[in-house]
């Protein structure tokens, strides 16, 4: 008797107690890098004497394919997560990425967004509203053309990531959520102005404290401009007062404006570090599993799927390196730790 071929048919994963790690923290948020390459050669990032023309990215089979992308999800979906965003490098220079985000928004039940450095924004944000995504993160370090392209490296003006913002806005993918890492000595200058500018855009300014994400970017403690400087120059003007975290493990600490025309927020990783209510695992670009930014090293669920491993055995796996997580680099930061080759976050994301 001739047995049928086993189905490929995708089975949506029951929902399970959600795993939580040593520490106690569960698994909520999956951030899935779909490339490693970017247009942009941020110096805090991906700075061009390190990642140069002769840069030998991934050859595409090395990267998760969208069907491989959306098992994943569906996996993760089932022991808990929330919530998924897809960054990279830049994202949208993933071929037909609006495929994949049509492919994730019909697993149902998650809140899903991007991160984008803004340059491809203006022509892709119709389609990446229609394919299901919800609302998009921008990056945006200055509103100085001569301060931003210094720091993108690639001379990309700032008129053309604000035309993507306006894009965004306007095919309905919102709320707008705007990105900007300070870096002292470079940018600290366009704190207020971003403040000012965005308060009347009506959208939600983050700045981030500059931190030792991977060894290439020369990162020193000198660098970095805290969030309590931060907050006092915005004050100064536009006075600020705190605000509630809208969930629990919100990377942003909120500030609102005192007289009710918005908000800020400021991440603060490296002087007020919040590892004891992180609750992120990020998938590389090539389906390595990493739980926390500043990892040295991660779990291939690439080489689970190709090699014929169910749902329930990559639900194990999951659980398994979840469980047994105990990532609190922020809290343990060190002269010792900032030197170790730690993973680039063009492969992870932010």
């Amino acid at each position: 008797m001739t047995m049928p071929a086993p189905s490929t048919t995708a089975v949506p994963v029951a929902p399970q107690a959600t795993p939580r790690d040593r520490l106690d923290r569960p698994l909520r948020d999956l951030r899935i890098s779909v490339t490693d390459r970017c247009n942009f050669r941020c110096t805090y990032c991906m700075p061009k004497e390190v990642f140069g023309k002769d840069y030998p990215y991934l050859e595409r089979k090395a990267l998760l394919s969208f069907e491989e992308v959306v098992r994943i999800a569906r996996v993760f979906k089932g022991l808990g997560i929330e919530k998924i965003r897809l960054t990279g490098g830049e994202p949208l220079m993933r071929k037909d990425v609006d495929k994949l985000i049509a492919m994730l928004s019909d697993i149902g039940g998650l809140d899903l967004t991007l991160t984008t450095n803004g340059s491809l924004l203006a022509r892709k944000a119709v389609a990446l509203r229609a394919a299901g995504l919800k609302r998009v993160t921008v990056s945006l370090d200055s509103l100085d053309d001569a301060v931003f392209k210094a720091m993108n490296d690639v001379d990309f003006p700032v008129a053309k990531v604000l035309e993507g913002i306006d894009a965004a806005v306007a095919a309905g993918l919102k709320p707008i959520k705007i990105n900007m890492v300070v870096k002292r000595g470079v940018n600290e200058h366009s704190i207020v102005p971003m403040a000012r500018y965005f308060r009347e855009q009506g959208h939600i300014l983050r700045f981030i404290e500059y931190m030792d994400v991977g060894h290439t970017n020369g990162w020193r403690m000198d660098d970095v401009v805290s969030a309590r400087e931060i907050v006092d120059m915005i004050s100064k003007e536009m006075p600020l007062q705190p605000a509630d975290p809208n969930y629990t493990g919100e990377v942003a600490e909120r500030w609102h404006y005192k007289d009710g025309s918005g908000e800020i927020g400021v991440i603060a990783s490296v002087t007020q570090a919040f590892c004891r209510d992180c609750t992120r695992a990020r998938i590389s670009t090539e389906g390595k599993l990493y739980t926390c930014l500043f990892a040295t090293a991660g779990h291939d669920l690439r080489a689970l799927l190709r090699n014929g491993a169910s749902d329930d055995e990559l639900n194990t796996f999951v659980k398994g390196i979840w469980t047994r997580r105990g990532d609190r680099y922020s809290e343990i930061r060190s002269e010792k730790t900032v030197k170790l080759e730690k993973i680039e976050m063009s492969y992870i994301g932010g």
